[in-house]
């Protein structure tokens, strides 16, 4: 699945969505609603996508998806444990059957020796299982976000199979 595009990683997530009959929740911090914006450029998103969270500040995670700032106090916002309760939230606040969450470090700057640029921490809860990971990426902003998008949407795909 690496040589898929971008879209055509979404139009085999929205088959296997429709399949299901269920729908996806994004909740994005490094990507800023990147994975949303892919999702919903494929015509009749509609259909299999519910809604996207973009929860850039630390406050933003605690308001729209309940992420207890306890957790960002004790871990910080780019952890596994953040990244989990992020892809949790996503599901609580909406009507999905899936979400992906991401919270990373896409730089050039914020990064640091336990947690360099290039650091993104997915959560991913799909028909109730919840399960993380993280990847390192290189490159600049623009292609750390790209590679972001790119590994939550072929991650989900492996995830519903």
């Amino acid at each position: 699945m690496n040589e898929l595009t971008t879209s055509q990683l979404c139009a085999r997530l929205a088959d296997a969505l429709l399949a299901r009959g269920w729908k996806l929740a994004t909740a994005e911090s490094c990507t800023g609603g990147m994975i949303a914006a892919a999702c919903t450029d494929l015509p009749g998103s509609s259909q299999w996508f519910e809604r996207g969270f973009v929860t850039y500040s630390n406050e933003a995670k605690v308001d729209a998806l309940g992420v207890d700032a306890t957790l960002i106090a004790a871990n910080g916002a780019v952890s596994e444990v953040v990244a989990r309760a992020m892809a949790f939230g996503a599901i609580r606040h909406s009507l999905a059957q899936a979400s992906v969450a991401v919270t990373g470090v896409a730089g050039p700057t914020g990064g640091s020796p336990d947690k360099p640029v290039g650091t993104v921490w997915f959560g991913f809860q799909v028909d109730g299982r919840l399960t993380s990971e993280v990847r390192r990426f290189d490159g600049d902003r623009a292609a750390i976000r790209g590679a972001t998008v790119q590994h939550a949407l072929r991650r989900l795909l492996e995830l519903l199979d």
